[in-house]
């Protein structure tokens, strides 16, 4: 499937904005089962210089700029075009002891232990450990393929905790969402997250996109697809395979990979820091359509 996807960005600012510098992660990365083929970027007012582009530490592709105009609002607005493919899964009974995949990396026995040691050996949320491990057990029994346990969270996060749109901000910690067993895609995330990571085993975040379809006779709205976050797991030989706890499902060919990193804060589609401004008002738009376009007249994929 191939995919339009626009998001936009504004904010209106109650004072004036002398100066601002700012680090967006708005384009999709490319991955063994997603393909970039463009990516437009529109800002206003203009930058003052050329927009820099650069890696992050975890792969990602990160744009930077800053600006020098006085200024009381400002937008962006990003337009790719991104080619999906649905996983190709192994069988979740025919992966391994999730036990070996966290000793071997307690244990530096992992080839790749250095590499994730960012989404296994480190835990932010340890007043609540014990019960997060506590919560996870049931998933993973001794003995148990790792992706069998895995799913099977995904599936009780689903079941146990309510989405409620505004119940929570991007500072809620999973303490209290554990406590309320209520909130939005990038909670459950954080909290399946920080479950995995109790029984040290790696798990990363996960930004993107899904496609939202209306219901029958109703037809979809502008803006009305949602930036979404889910969570990938480590299986060592299976790789990476990413789970959505909102949705009780396997990322498919629904969902746009935008970036990842330990959690939201390493991802965060737009970042800023300022000279003024005051108090704001922010306003996102997300388009996710698909695109009636033949792949082979696109761009070539951008590196």
């Amino acid at each position: 499937m191939i995919y339009r996807v626009r998001h936009k960005t504004a904010y209106a600012y109650g004072d004036t904005v002398l100066l601002s510098h700012h680090m967006l992660h708005l384009t999709p990365r490319s991955t063994d089962r997603q393909k970039r083929l463009e990516t437009r970027l529109i800002i206003e007012p203009e930058p003052a210089g050329p927009v820099g582009r650069r890696r992050d530490y975890y792969g990602n592709d990160v744009a930077i700029f800053e600006l020098t105009a006085a200024h009381r609002r400002f937008a962006v607005e990003s337009s790719s075009l991104v080619a999906v493919d649905a996983p190709t899964l192994p069988a979740p009974e025919a992966t391994e002891d999730w036990r070996n995949i966290a000793a071997d990396i307690a244990n530096n026995n992992d080839t790749r232990t250095y590499e994730l040691i960012d989404f296994a050996g480190r835990n932010e949320h340890s007043q609540v450990v014990e019960a997060l491990r506590d919560y996870v057990r049931p998933s993973f029994p001794e003995g148990r393929p790792i992706l069998e346990a895995a799913h099977d969270l995904t599936c009780r996060i689903h079941e146990d905790f309510d989405y409620v749109p505004g119940s929570t901000d991007v500072t809620t910690s999973v303490a209290s969402v554990m406590k309320e067993r209520r909130g939005v895609c990038q909670d459950f995330a954080h909290f399946m997250i920080a479950g995995l990571r109790a029984l040290g085993l790696p798990a990363r975040y996960v930004s993107g996109y899904i496609r939202t379809v209306p219901p029958e006779g109703k037809e979809r709205l502008v803006g009305a697809d949602q930036s979404h976050a889910w969570v990938g797991v480590y299986m060592r030989d299976a790789g990476w395979i990413d789970l959505d706890p909102t949705n009780a499902c396997f990322a498919g060919e629904d969902h746009i990979t935008l970036a990842w990193g330990r959690t939201y804060a390493d991802v965060s589609p737009v970042k800023g820091v300022l000279t003024g401004g005051g108090e704001h008002q922010l306003k996102v738009e997300v388009d996710v359509i698909p695109a009636e376009t033949d792949p082979a007249r696109d761009a070539t994929l951008v590196a």
